[in-house]
């Protein structure tokens, strides 16, 4: 389904939406520091005065600010964008769009469920972006568990050390909070749980398999010439079953295997292509 819907509607994603989220959170700071009353009264998510006519705040309560700390605020913002921005250049901007609409979305209608069910809104019931947000970063440390954080700036911490302790805050929040933090909770993990089980149901989308396209692209953005730009007559050559991509190493093509990729080595004298397990492994021709 989701490859049905990117092939449709992929043209029509946001490219880089987390800066545009990050402006509207700058936003939400300035107004909270200069007029604190003013995004409760007009912007919050109040599920009573949506459905009164106020609709604009399906999206207006995205300006809540992480924070009202100048400071922690400039790192929470940084935070947030390095998530939204590897996730995107993980999935694609259909997929990442798809994945944080999908989440407001949820978090809009499950505030309106429960305001038809129980009365409650506004006040009694606050949900905002926060457990949005953390499902950003769960999605992150699941793709990237090794990469290390500094915690205070000084103590290393790898990602998936904190997705465990965010996972037991998560548990602890459920039981204690008010029914407003426990389906945000809900929301926010069902948004996760959800979205990853049908990317493990497809072949090359594990979070090993996501993990090391990040990493191969990553390391190959500008080392190495990339297919379109190493000349069309690179392009045009075609191997035995009609594959247009063969390693030099291992003979793999893309008929072998549809997750990899392949990469001309500008290293090398000559026609040489390589697949991503030994383009930094083989020997130069000379």
């Amino acid at each position: 389904m989701l490859d049905k819907l990117e092939r449709k509607f992929g043209r029509f994603a946001i490219k880089h939406l987390m800066r545009y989220i990050i402006v509207l959170y700058a936003i939400g700071f300035f107004l909270s520091w200069t007029m604190p009353e003013v995004y409760y009264t007009y912007f919050c998510l109040d599920a009573e005065r949506i459905l009164h006519g106020e609709v604009w705040r399906i999206f207006t309560f995205l300006l809540n600010s992480p924070s009202s700390n100048p400071i922690f605020v400039i790192f929470s913002l940084y935070f947030y964008y390095l998530l939204g921005n590897t996730l995107e250049q993980v999935w694609g901007a259909f997929r990442f769009n798809l994945y944080y609409l999908t989440g407001i979305l949820g978090t809009v209608l499950a505030s309106i469920i429960v305001y038809l069910v129980t009365g409650l809104s506004g006040i009694f019931f606050y949900m905002d972006t926060y457990y949005i947000n953390l499902s950003l970063f769960l999605a992150f440390a699941t793709i990237i568990p090794d990469m290390q954080v500094l915690v205070m700036f000084i103590i290393p911490v790898r990602m998936k050390w904190l997705a465990i302790l965010d996972m037991v805050l998560l548990a602890f929040s459920f039981v204690q909070g008010g029914w407003s933090t426990r389906v945000s909770i809900i929301v926010a993990l069902l948004n996760f749980f959800c979205y990853f089980i049908s990317f493990m149901r497809r072949k090359g989308y594990s979070a090993k398999q996501m993990h090391r396209k990040y990493v191969y692209k990553k390391a190959t953005r500008g080392a190495y010439g990339s297919q379109s730009s190493r000349g069309p007559q690179r392009n045009k050559v075609t191997y035995p079953g009609g594959a247009r991509h063969r390693c030099a190493v291992c003979g793999r093509t893309e008929l072998d295997d549809d997750t990899l990729e392949f990469r001309f080595c500008s290293k090398c004298n000559g026609n040489y292509e390589y697949c991503q397990d030994h383009l930094f492994t083989h020997t130069h021709v000379k």
